[in-house]
């Protein structure tokens, strides 16, 4: 999540002790630093067939860009997640030149007052504020009226030539959003949300949601998650990884001497972020 972190992990947090849900959404700036996987040419690999809807494997590198136009010359790795809206096609086709995938990163769980389509929104499916000015939770349960929005968001995702999606704030049910949401309403709306992508031919993520991997797991071609080593959930994404897809997980406050050998071990696609998602990254 670009910058809504704080709030919804301290939100989640106060779940958590009541046992009801686990994991958070958040987003990091300085010194670039590189990644791995290049394949036999010097340039990354991806792992993608072509023909066929892009499917990451289990520890493929990533970096994940929000903070402005993303950089490609910040790290040497096949996947970049960057912002949909502040990247254009030809940010995104100079990136496929690179032989890397992209992944389009879209709020689908909140209102953002300074997103341009802002005002296609129902006034009435705006709920609480998610902590952060400008932002407010979505009453999900009205699939009809969010739908036609969720579809253009993710028609823009495809005519710039984005391979996937990161839809952002899918666990609205275990925050306090001002509407009566329940994890019926949660997987009904992150159904809608992958059958939108897979309809366009876009890869889609399930971003944390830890309690719903069982069910979701079919829908979603990988996961993106927060902080999982931070509080001890790493090993609730293994479902993804045993289905071989890949997991790009991310930390904030933990060492990479903390969380990286359980990381290799799980082979999660793990990283060092500050919250701000900027272009430095420190990989495992």
């Amino acid at each position: 999540m670009r910058s809504s972190t704080v709030p919804t992990c301290v939100t989640l947090l106060a779940t958590l002790a009541a046992g009801t849900l686990t994991g958070c959404s958040g987003p990091h700036p300085g010194k670039p630093s590189t990644g791995s996987s290049a394949g036999s040419s010097g340039r990354p690999s991806a792992g993608s067939s072509p023909g066929e809807r892009w499917q990451p494997r289990p520890g493929v590198a990533w970096q994940w860009q929000l903070d402005g136009k993303a950089d490609p010359t910040a790290a040497n790795v096949p996947v970049y997640d960057i912002d949909g809206f502040e990247n254009s096609a030809a940010d995104v086709a100079r990136l496929h030149r690179d032989g890397r995938k992209v992944i389009c990163y879209v709020n689908v769980g909140a209102w953002e007052d300074f997103r341009p389509d802002r005002g296609d929104f129902p006034r009435a499916l705006l709920g609480a504020s998610n902590g952060w000015e400008g932002e407010r939770w979505l009453d999900i349960r009205q699939l009809s009226a969010l739908r036609p929005v969720m579809e253009r968001r993710f028609d823009m995702c495809r005519d710039k030539g984005f391979d996937a999606v990161e839809p952002d704030l899918v666990e609205g049910y275990g925050n306090h959003t001002g509407f009566p949401l329940t994890a019926d309403d949660q997987l009904a709306y992150n159904r809608m949300i992958a059958e939108i992508a897979h309809d366009r031919g876009l890869s889609v993520g399930l971003k944390n949601d830890l309690p719903q991997i069982p069910r979701l797991l079919p829908d979603f071609d990988f996961a993106v998650n927060e902080e999982c080593a931070q509080y001890g959930e790493c090993a609730e994404l293994t479902p993804f990884i045993k289905a071989g897809k890949a997991v790009f997980h991310v930390e904030y406050e933990v060492p990479t001497s903390s969380f990286c050998p359980e990381s290799r071990k799980l082979k999660l696609s793990s990283m060092l972020k500050k919250r701000e998602l900027g272009v430095w990254r420190r990989a495992c």
